[in-house]
């Protein structure tokens, strides 16, 4: 029997899930790794890790051959020399040191180019800012820099001595042409960035690879326009497939190849979503359960009373782009207890994902239904709080791998199991439930959301920001 191993090169380790050509979860592992935080702000690992982790987890799975397909964070920057040595640690996806690089890109290119060309505008998270960066502040290692890779390439690269990306994860670094789905000319000389560092791109269903929230939504079955991933992480995500490439005209939404050839991606992403419940659980209530709180939730009517929470915890990506952004309770009075504070993050979350969806309709996104994932989608309470936030039934899958068994999935096309990514969706993924939106919280929830939505400005006006 063929197994099919999704490698998944994460933040936090590498996970690894072998399945059959049916879908069928053989065998998980993963190997957990240090992120380093050396200055405020910053954020890196050494690239030594992820090969040591992706190792040790393909060492234990207990199968002689195997057919490989990975998937990693984006945005990560690991630069070697002419002999493929790791010249310094990698700078990560969450390094925050490049507000100035990103200022200098979009004045360089002009914001308006910039967006027509990458779908996107310069933040800090992409790898092109941290280039410059390292060319202003660490000279000496830009000087030595022969090859740039992402980070789950660099673990290709330890596996098959090849310099490779794939489109879709290459969509991440502010260097590429995403309507034509190569490397940008253009940006690349603006920014005086030698071209040849760069790796070869091929579509992810030949690579065998792609990002983790392109794999992730792969995974779920998310392969054409009308159902979206959503993702109730650390971090949330509405992601919806495009059938063409359309750039939101301020990109507070980002829009990147898809894993699935000729197919596009608009995507919007929250900061703190599942994120901001365990602030709460470790900040307020300890030693709670997750169940426990989302029974209290429970408890409460929809609205908690005229109680919103702003979950800008650590900044916000989607729809501001502000990562002074910061979180907030208004309408608190002597009747809420613990419950309605969760009731209220619950639905605070909530109503950042509608932020989101909102963005995704402007883009012409008709969405039929969601598929939602995450540590979030095991709260039912949520699923429902969400589902009706956004008007949208959402489902869940039965295999819940994420980004890995996406990966696992490209592996089959990429090795002749699958015809496509979409032959291998249709073989794999199955739906096992389907949480509706609750037609009596709808009213409550509009004018909840209107609240939410007022609240940013209002914040940011005060603080003369």
């Amino acid at each position: 029997m063929t197994t099919l191993v999704g490698l998944d090169v994460g933040t936090t380790g590498v996970k690894a899930v072998a399945i059959s050509p049916e879908g069928e979860v053989l065998a998980t592992d993963e190997e957990s790794y240090q992120l380093s935080t050396p200055r405020p702000g910053w954020a890196e690992q050494d690239p030594e890790d992820w090969w040591r982790a992706a190792q040790a987890v393909l060492t234990r799975l207990p199968f002689d051959e195997i057919r490989l397909g990975l998937s990693g964070q984006m945005h990560g920057l690991v630069c070697l020399d002419e002999a493929d040595r790791v010249l310094r640690p990698a700078i990560l996806w969450n390094d925050q040191r490049t507000a100035a690089e990103c200022a200098e890109i979009e004045e360089r290119i002009g914001l308006e180019q910039l967006i027509e060309l990458t779908g996107n505008r310069a933040l800090t998270g992409f790898t092109a800012p941290k280039l410059l960066w390292l060319r202003r502040h660490e000279p000496e290692v830009y000087r030595n820099i022969r090859h740039v890779l992402l980070p789950k390439d660099y673990v290709l690269l330890r596996l098959t001595g090849e310099h490779g990306i794939d489109a879709a994860d290459a969509s991440g670094t502010l260097l590429f042409d995403v309507r034509r789905r190569r490397w940008s000319d253009e940006v690349v000389d603006a920014l005086e960035i030698p071209s040849e560092w760069l790796p070869s791109v091929t579509e992810s269903t030949v690579h065998g690879g792609a990002g983790d929230q392109q794999a992730a939504a792969l995974g779920v079955g998310v392969v054409e326009p009308g159902v979206l991933s959503v993702v109730l992480g650390t971090s949330g995500v509405v992601f919806s497939a495009l059938q063409e490439y359309r750039a939101e005209p301020h990109a507070r939404v980002h829009v990147f190849c898809h894993a699935v050839p000729e197919t596009w991606e608009a995507m919007g992403v929250m900061l703190s979503a599942a994120g901001a419940l365990r602030w709460f659980r470790d900040a307020l209530a300890p030693g709670a359960s997750f169940d426990q709180l989302g029974a209290e939730a429970d408890e409460w009517p929809p609205g908690a009373e005229g109680l919103t929470f702003l979950p800008y915890l650590s900044g916000e990506r989607t729809p501001h782009a502000d990562p002074s952004a910061r979180g907030m309770f208004e309408g608190l009075t002597l009747r809420h207890g613990r419950g309605g504070l969760v009731r209220a993050v619950l639905e605070g979350v909530a109503y950042g994902l509608r932020d989101s969806i909102e963005l995704l309709r402007g883009l012409g996104v008709d969405a039929q239904l969601g598929r939602a994932s995450g540590g979030g989608a095991r709260s039912r309470l949520w699923l429902e709080i969400v589902a009706s936030v956004l008007d949208l039934p959402l489902e869940l899958t039965e295999v819940e791998e994420g980004s890995a068994y996406g990966a696992a999935l490209l592996a089959g096309v990429s090795n002749g199991v699958f015809g496509s990514a979409r032959e291998a969706v249709e073989a794999c993924v199955r739906v096992r439930d389907r949480v509706e939106p609750n037609e009596a919280w709808a009213s409550v929830y509009d004018e909840g959301y209107a609240r939410y939505r007022a609240l940013y400005p209002a914040v940011k006006s005060l603080e003369g920001r």
